[in-house]
């Protein structure tokens, strides 16, 4: 049964967009950022993973609302976008000035982590093209009501960049539901985003602003309480005592105080060590109780981009309809994939996710 009651898809173009920035990611291999002398390029960022993931491993057609520096570094961006499938066409290209005093390419260099030494992120992000987007930037009026988008994607990495941009998702969010358009958004908190601008206080504030908006909702446990402020009764560290009934009552408080919310949905991660972490779902819609299987004691590669991966597979399974369960099963799939690859994005198929979430091995397939 559909969770969710959908418009049309467009006859062309895409049905879904994501809000966001997207970086580019340099990856220091086995290596550590402060001793390594080659990286690795890679383009990521929170909300364009989803788009990505739905274009390259579901085959749903995606864009990307952003913008991006116009330089060599930008159209190095432009490229792996291109290779990742998601249509540029909202893509808003800003002039460079010579050295990137007024807008750049936001930078993300990050270490995989590995047995007790745990991943590492530094972003050098300031002044990015993206950041710097505000309300008027983008003419929704074409995206939902000329183009026929039907699922706007986006969350709080974009939203606590800045003013701005905190107010072009409110913006995006107000337009996509005028025209009858799905509102996902992932929580995403982020220390290091709001360290210099408030800290948790003001990230509830904006959050809590955008979230009587939203009607699929999307996180992990500090995310919920980090960004709107609920918490799991009773959560402990070890994985072997989850309880799904503290998650569900933790989703059906969040859904009281923001009744617009049809699905709510939340990632469950418990880090033994860097590269191997306990991983499971649930998620919340009417009624309906869902818990995606509990994989404990999962081998990670590069765990960045897991709840991106576990998001992109919910939104396939809410977009083709398939049940609350199956959708879950197949974010927590396409999440645990997505964590044996290197980079940000997701090089999963979905012969893969759809085999793993009906519960298959690691066996090798040939």
């Amino acid at each position: 049964m559909s969770v969710l009651q959908l418009r049309d898809a467009p006859a062309a173009g895409p049905e879904m967009v994501s809000l966001g920035e997207v970086m580019l990611r340099l990856d220091p291999f086995e290596e550590r950022i402060h001793t390594t002398r080659t990286f690795r390029a890679w383009e990521g960022g929170g909300e364009y993973n989803v788009a990505r993931g739905l274009r390259r491993v579901f085959g749903r057609r995606t864009a990307i609302v952003t913008a991006i520096v116009d330089n060599p570094v930008g159209r190095l961006l432009e490229d792996l976008l291109l290779q990742g499938g998601v249509d540029q066409r909202y893509v808003r290209w800003v002039p460079f000035d010579g050295i990137g005093k007024r807008a750049r390419v936001g930078l993300n260099f990050t270490e995989r982590g590995y047995g007790v030494r745990s991943a590492l992120g530094c972003s050098d992000r300031g002044h990015s093209a993206a950041s710097q987007m505000a309300p008027g930037d983008v003419d929704w009026d074409r995206v939902f009501g000329e183009d026929g988008v039907r699922w706007l994607h986006t969350g709080g990495i974009f939203a606590g960049l800045s003013d701005g941009t905190a107010a072009l998702v409110r913006e995006a969010m107000e337009a996509a539901r005028r025209y009858g358009a799905v509102v996902s958004f992932d929580l995403n908190f982020r220390p290091s985003l709001w360290a210099d601008h408030g800290g948790p206080a003001a990230a509830q504030a904006v959050n809590r602003g955008l979230a009587s908006l939203v009607d699929v909702m999307i996180g992990n446990e500090e995310d919920y309480t980090e960004a709107l402020g609920f918490s799991v009764d009773g959560a402990t560290d070890d994985f072997a005592d989850l309880d799904p009934a503290a998650y569900r009552a933790m989703l059906e408080r969040v859904r009281g105080a923001y009744p617009n919310a049809r699905v709510l949905a939340a990632t469950l991660r418990t880090a033994t060590t860097a590269s191997r972490n306990d991983w499971s779902a649930v998620a919340l819609a009417g009624d309906e109780f869902a818990v995606a299987t509990q994989r404990r004691d999962l081998e990670i590669l590069d765990r960045i981009g897991g709840g991106d991966s576990f998001a992109s597979g919910l939104v396939y399974g809410l977009l083709t309809g398939d049940s609350l369960q199956r959708a879950v099963d197949l974010g927590a799939a396409h999440g645990a994939l997505a964590m044996t690859t290197p980079g940000d994005t997701s090089m999963a198929t979905l012969a893969e996710v759809e085999r793993l979430a009906r519960g298959g091995s690691a066996r090798v397939v040939r």
